[in-house]
């Protein structure tokens, strides 16, 4: 791993990206991490939609079944309003933290012109950005994977287990530099 300042996690839906920002938050807590994680809503076993889990705790519904709106993925309704209500609070590019983590620069997310916006601020800064990213993609999603400044980790069933270690050594390594 060379001189990349952003880590972009990717890798096929379901194979832990999401459980390995989590743990990422959990682990580099001592750093007081800034963002958020997306959940599944699932009602009877059936996934019917995703909510937004702030690192401090709040909630907010990005995308459902039953949600009315112009915005659609696939069968989902995007709460693009709600979503980007939530960005301001955040104020990413502006969080007194140094580590931001996004789950994830995804369709849904980048419908928002104020997320993607915000994504592009907190590369320029001189905060690390930690985000999973989707595998495929045109457009933002295909801007930000080419960057020469972020380090892509593939994640797969074989080795998420062991990455979350090389992972959190890797920020660490990163964050203490900016120490110095």
């Amino acid at each position: 791993m060379g001189t990349e300042r952003h880590l972009l996690i990717t890798g096929r839906p379901g194979v832990g990206k999401t459980t390995i920002i989590r743990s990422l938050a959990e682990r580099l807590a001592v750093y007081r991490p800034a963002g958020f994680y997306t959940q599944e809503i699932r009602e009877r076993g059936v996934r019917q939609g995703f909510q937004i889990v702030t690192l401090n705790g709040r909630t907010r519904l990005l995308a459902h079944v039953e949600h009315r709106g112009s915005y659609r993925v696939g069968r989902y309704g995007v709460d693009l309003e709600g979503f980007e209500a939530l960005l301001r609070e955040l104020d990413l590019p502006r969080a007194s933290s140094q580590m931001i983590l996004i789950d994830e620069i995804g369709k849904m997310e980048c419908l928002s012109h104020r997320f993607c916006e915000d994504v592009r601020a907190v590369l320029r800064s001189s905060k690390i950005l930690i985000a999973t990213i989707a595998l495929r993609g045109s457009g933002f999603i295909a801007e930000v994977k080419h960057r020469p400044d972020c380090l892509r980790r593939n994640v797969t069933v074989h080795n998420r287990d062991h990455l979350l270690g090389e992972l959190v050594s890797w920020v660490q390594a990163r964050l203490d530099q900016k120490r110095i």
